[in-house]
Formats: C-alpha cells, structure tokens, sequence
C-alpha cells in the first residue's frame, strides 16, 4: 500500500501526517516547549558531593544543578557477577570515592526537573534506537521480558551475530520481535554511530556541554516512520528540509533519498484535508458512508467503540445491514485507533449478528486492517456478550490528551446539571443560610438560563421561598459563569 508522509513545521510545533491511498492514518504532534530533557546526555561538572546523601549536585549548564544518586552511578563488574549498584540495594563504593568536586562527568538524563528539583542522572548510557536500546558500557545482549520466553533465545542466537565481536551491549525491544537481521543490522550501525559521535563531541566541547539529543519528531520520521510502501517524504520547511537532509544522508540514507522540499501555495495539510481529520478525530462520533457511526469514549482505564446503523438501510434485509455496517466498521475502527493513537484496553461493540459466517467475516477483516499498524495489537474473539476485547500498546499521549484538556465546565464529566437542578440547589441553599444569618437581602448570582428560570417557570417557588424566610430574594444574570456555578450574596 502506498504511503507518502507530510510534514507541517512551525518553530512552536511539528506535525507529521501518515498518508495511505489518500486517507490520513496516523498524526504525530510535538511541541517545542513541551520536549523534555529524558534520554539527553551531557557532559557536566561535578559541582558539590554530599557523602551524607550519598550523591552530588552536576552543573550542567541547565537553570538549576542536576541530581546524581550513588544508585545511578554506574559500576562495571566481573564477567557473571550482577551489577554492584543492584546488589541487595547497597552500592559496594560510597560516592566520595567515585567522584570529585570539579570532575567533568557524562550522564544522562533520566528524569525531567519538576518544580524546584533539578533533573536526575545517571552515568549509565542508554541509546534507544527504533527496533534496540544500545548500551556502550556493557558487553550483554538482551531481549525485552515482554517478548514470550519461547521466541527470546532465538532472538538472542540472532542478535549475538549481529552485533559481533565490536562490543557494547543490546536489547531488542518489543517491537523488534519480527525486525528483519538487515533492518536490525541498520539499526546497530545506526546506534554505534551515534555512540561515536557522542565519545568525539566529549573529547572536544569543556562541561558543561550537551552531546547528544534524544532525536525530534522530523529525525524519528526518518528513522521510525518511513517504511518500503513511503513513497515521499514532504516538509513545508526549506531550513528543516536541509537539516533532515544532512541528517538522513549521515544516518539513514535510503529514507533521505525520499525526502522532498514542498514548495505549493496551499497548506501542505490542505493536500489531503490533515485539519479536518484531526477536528474529526477529536470528536466522539464518527460517521461511517454507509450512514452508520461509531461512537468512541476514551476513559482512564479504557476505550469503547459503540457501532450504530444510523440510517443505513440500503440492503435487502436486516441481517446484510448489520453485516455491511460491521464490515465498514471494522475498517473504520482500526483507522481511528491509529489516528487517534488509543492504547491499553480497547473494548468494540459491534452491532449483535445472528449468523456465524458474519461473525467470523467482521473478526477477520477487524483482524486484517489491525495487520497495518506499526504498533502492537492482539485482539480476541466475540465474547459471550458480543464485544470483541483487544489491546494496543500505548506509545505515546493519545491526540486527545495531547491537544486538549478537561472542559473547565463540566470538569472532564462530559455533562453540565439541568438549569432546574442548579435552581433548586439555590433554593435549599438560601433556606440553610436563613437559619444560621440574619440580612437584610438576598441576592442570587447565577448562570443566564437558571436566572431565566427563576423569572419564568420557578418565579413561584422563589416567591414561596422568599415569603417564608421574610426576606427579599433578587436576581441578577452573570453572562461568565458556567451552567452549575453561583453566588448567594447576603445584604
């Protein structure tokens, strides 16, 4: 199938479109303040050890010093024996003894600063590549607990050969499970490459100084996203489109050969309508050409997919209906959970069909459209209550979460408290404040629609109210407050 990638660069975002046969599947947003420091390595200074905490403060040229526990301070140990920051939990060399004030030291950054803590570090030095993690320091090959333990030796016999003789060590990650030996050679020249030139820019640059980025979104295009179906690869950015380039040759060359320069009038999303699509994407109805829908809820713990027929009435009898709807679904479905990025539990409830042969038909073509996602699926059959259960693994934010945010409103409940509720909360209110004070008014402050209310529908219980407490209630409409808000002023 063929697929062309487009890329949208501003200097405050990047954004990435997956195009397959003229439809968008995937979108991969980053934003430049939002990038954080994790996976960074630099080359700090030592600026204090504290013996006490058995830790130390490194500049590293960041606003505030980074944080190093003896923990994290990596140790190498004998051929067979565990890591001596592992053991039992009690490191075997006290901190003062491993590092000094003024020592110029490479760590990497594994945790963000948050508030007024600084980054924390660690002097182990993992460089994560698309199908390994490579691992300078060590000599082991790994393969990720993740994968089922009949596939790990085989996979481990694979990449001992690769990997060869030239030392540092390798973990497959999981989605490397079905990488070809060539696509995992690449990666490895790739990752020992990068490592080379981290070592170069070490010798050269005084701390503090960064050596190596955990690649941005354009560079993870290149070597994440482009596949053998990438026909092109199009950026609206000529300063971007040199960068890429120069990097593609150094690292990547065959996916640099597809890199373009777009230089059309239009939008380069206005191509294939990439707006639209994310608008629709972030909405929870999606309509299917037949007239069906989907319904898509994307909880905490979960997400469902509800399938409708809608007004699709255009078989001969019911039972087709139901199946060309599921049919059309089930395209629909595999799409959104791309585009939209849904991990975890994935719970679809397809329209109830009687016959077999439809079950069996929808739950192939489900499983088939599943096949072209870059990331991993396992999905099981109809339930005894009709739901086909299946999980995504979760690779980054979904689009919802990264472009929106709990509705002030209604604080994420998706619903806001009818006028009528609100009114008769105001109600008991002013009743329990009669008890405990003493004004000379009342005066309420609400919503429009709840004040609109009370002049029209509820002006009787208001006045009931007001005659039992013997006291005036007035009102007053306040445009900026939400539906449920209010005030009961006492005068």
């Amino acid at each position: 199938m063929q697929q062309d990638i487009l890329i949208n660069w501003s200097p405050q975002e990047t954004r990435v479109a997956i195009v397959e046969s003229g439809a968008v599947q995937e979108l991969h947003v980053e934003r430049t303040l939002e990038r954080g420091l994790v996976g960074n390595v630099y080359l700090g200074k030592v600026a204090r050890v504290l013996p006490g905490m058995q830790s130390a403060f490194i500049d590293m040229g960041l606003e505030r010093a980074a944080f190093l526990h003896v923990a994290d301070v990596w140790q190498r140990q004998p051929e067979g024996e565990p890591p001596a920051m592992a053991r039992n939990g009690q490191p075997q060399v006290p901190i003062e003894k491993q590092v000094f004030e003024g020592q110029a030291l490479m760590v990497q950054v594994i945790k963000d600063p948050i508030g007024t803590k600084g980054a924390r570090l660690s002097t182990q030095i993992s460089i994560a590549g698309r199908l390994l993690v490579f691992l300078p320091q060590d000599d082991h090959v790994g393969v990720s607990q993740k994968i089922p333990q009949d596939q790990r030796d085989a996979l481990r016999r694979r990449l001992n050969k690769l990997v060869g003789s030239a030392g540092g060590g390798f973990i497959l990650r999981t989605n490397g499970e079905d990488a070809s030996d060539e696509e995992l050679a690449e990666d490895i020249a790739y990752l020992r490459k990068t490592w080379a030139r981290i070592r170069e820019s070490a010798t050269r640059e005084p701390p503090p100084a960064l050596l190596h980025q955990d690649l941005n979104l354009l560079q993870r295009v290149l070597r994440d996203l482009v596949t053998e179906e990438t026909q092109s690869i199009r950026i609206d950015s000529k300063e971007q489109f040199g960068l890429l380039q120069a990097f593609g040759q150094e690292f990547m060359p065959a996916a640099a050969g597809r890199l373009q320069l777009y230089k059309g009038e239009r939008p380069i999303f206005d191509l294939y309508s990439v707006d639209e699509e994310i608008a629709r994407a972030l909405g929870r109805r999606v309509d299917l050409k037949s007239g069906g829908y989907l319904i898509v809820d994307q909880t905490e713990a979960l997400t469902t997919v509800d399938v409708n027929t809608g007004g699709f009435v255009g078989a001969r009898n019911f039972d087709d209906t139901i199946f060309k709807t599921n049919l059309e679904a089930a395209q629909a479905i595999a799409r959104q959970l791309r585009l939209r990025n849904l991990g975890g539990i994935i719970i679809v409830d397809f329209i109830d069909m009687q016959r077999e042969d439809h079950r069996d038909a929808v739950l192939a073509e489900f499983r088939k459209q599943l096949l072209r996602d870059r990331v991993k699926t396992m999905s099981g059959g109809f339930s005894q209550l009709g739901l086909v259960e299946m999980t995504r693994k979760r690779t980054r934010e979904s689009l919802a979460h990264m472009l929106c945010e709990p509705c002030p409103v209604c604080q994420g409940k998706g619903t806001v408290r009818t006028p009528r509720t609100v009114a008769y909360d105001i109600l008991r209110e002013i009743l329990r404040e009669a008890r405990q004070f003493n004004p000379r008014e009342y005066r309420v402050i609400a919503a429009p629609k709840v004040i609109e209310l009370f002049l029209d529908e509820e002006s009787q219980h208001l006045a009931g109210l007001s005659d039992f407490i013997g006291k005036p209630i007035s009102l007053q409409s306040e445009s900026a407050m939400g539906q449920e808000q209010y005030d009961i002023v006492l005068l």
